[in-house]
């Protein structure tokens, strides 16, 4: 098959518009997006300080190397990554490994964070003594490890990976739950909150499947390495209602990310009226006494 726009042959075809692209129009018809989401949620005043935070995985990756290429040049935009080791054996030195090799291509500082160092324990001995599954934990000590790690480095913002696919998924499922306040805090941040780093998210409008192709097309270090507890996540049974609505209406993941993005101004609204407390043990930002970070803590401790 050949590219629409011109006489190369296509290495994808885009079914929500119907398109056959080459590797050149795929480039452009991607990045001309993700600078758009850049335009959309990154507005330049003063030099600034940007973390991504870096898995080593397709989508993480992707991330780092569309930030550096798309801002990397600018003199007011310094880019540094962060990498979170959960403690994960057979896993996370292969995305650690990729990492390393990417940052080092492009020649961005690279800092590594261990669930070991900073929290005393890693998810492989949490898998065997929490109470829940392990993905609940280390959703929360990632996210609160890259925000502090984030807040030491003085930077301004966070870029995380989370595609198209991931993003429909959170928003699904917290709607299943009926999880207002969660969804009030989904990225991408437009207001600045004390003690919170906003996180950009330009891969937000990019289905997973883009992403693994521009990957490959563009020779991305990553890892195809899979977290062994990941199948266990409920997260799996909406990825696969979302993906077979897509499946039968081509353009479904779209229609609700923006009918999400059309409710967000109620939410913020809503999320403005709350109190923020700091924890009474680390200090982070809390909507109760003590964070879930450390409400954790204290359970796999008892």
């Amino acid at each position: 098959m050949k590219c629409s726009f011109c006489e190369r042959d296509a290495i994808i075809h885009i079914r929500y518009n119907g398109t056959h692209l080459c590797k050149e129009h795929f480039n452009r018809f991607l990045e001309k997006r993700v600078r758009l989401e850049f335009r959309n949620q990154l507005k330049i005043e003063n030099p600034i300080k940007i973390v991504v935070a870096l898995s080593g995985g397709k989508d993480s990756s992707v991330a780092l190397y569309l930030t550096k290429k798309i801002l990397g040049k600018r003199r007011d935009v310094k880019i540094e990554a962060v990498t979170i080791d959960e403690g994960i054996s057979g896993y996370r030195s292969l995305t650690l490994e990729a990492a390393k090799k990417l940052t080092d291509e492009l020649k961005v500082k690279h800092e590594i964070i261990s669930f070991r160092d900073k929290f005393g324990v890693t998810i492989d001995e949490i898998s065997k003594n929490g109470q829940l599954l392990p993905c609940s934990y280390c959703g929360v000590f990632r996210r609160k490890s890259i925000n502090d790690v984030s807040i030491e480095l003085n930077a301004d913002y966070v870029v995380t990976g989370l595609n198209l696919d991931d993003s429909v998924q959170t928003v699904i499922m917290n709607m299943a739950r009926g999880d207002l306040d969660r969804l009030e805090r989904l990225g991408p941040h437009f207001k600045k909150k004390d003690g919170m780093i906003p996180r950009l998210q330009p891969l937000r409008k990019i289905p997973e499947r883009e992403v693994l192709t521009y990957a490959i097309v563009n020779n991305i270090p990553f890892s195809h390495a899979e977290c062994p507890y990941a199948i266990d996540a409920i997260r799996n049974e909406f990825r696969e209602a979302v993906d077979k609505w897509e499946e039968r209406t081509p353009g479904t993941k779209f229609a609700i990310l923006n009918s999400f993005d059309e409710i967000r101004d109620l939410l913020y609204y809503r999320d403005e009226k709350k109190e923020i407390k700091r924890c009474k043990i680390c200090g982070a930002p809390s909507a109760g006494e003590i964070c879930k970070s450390c409400s954790m803590l204290m359970d796999l401790k008892t």
